[in-house]
C-alpha cells in the first residue's frame, strides 16, 4: 500500500525559507519519479516540481524556478521541497505525488505572509 506523508508546512515570510518533506512507503522509492504540486485558494492544483529516480534530473514550473529545489534522500525514502523566497502567491496546500501510482499525500498548508 503506497503511502505519502507530508510534513513541514506552516507560515513563512516572503523573504524566508521553508522545507517540506514527504515520507514514502509501500514501494521501492529509489526507482520512481516523485513530484510536488500545489493548490492555491480558488485555483486548480498545479504542478511545481519533479525529480527523476535516484535524485536525478529535476524540472520546475517557471513560477518557482531558481527559488525552489526538489531533492530526495533514498535512505529515508523521503522527497523534499526547499522553498526559498516564496512569493505571496505561494500560499497554497502543497501535495506530494507519486505519479506511477496515482498516489497523493493529504497536503500541507503553506502560508506566505509578512
Amino acid at each position: 500500500q503506497v503511502q505519502l506523508v507530508e510534513s513541514g508546512g506552516g507560515l513563512v515570510q516572503p523573504g524566508g525559507s521553508l522545507r517540506l518533506s514527504c515520507a514514502a512507503s509501500g514501494f521501492t522509492f529509489s526507482i520512481f519519479v516523485m513530484s510536488w504540486y500545489r493548490q492555491a485558494p480558488g485555483k486548480e492544483r498545479e504542478w511545481v516540481a519533479t525529480i527523476a529516480p535516484g535524485g536525478g534530473r529535476t524540472n520546475y514550473a517557471d513560477s518557482v524556478k531558481g527559488r525552489f529545489t526538489i531533492s530526495t534522500d533514498n535512505a529515508k525514502n523521503t522527497v523534499y521541497l526547499q522553498m526559498n523566497s516564496p512569493e505571496f502567491e505561494g500560499t497554497a496546500v502543497y501535495y506530494c505525488n507519486a505519479p506511477a501510482f496515482g498516489s497523493w499525500g493529504k497536503g500541507l498548508q503553506v502560508t506566505v505572509s509578512s
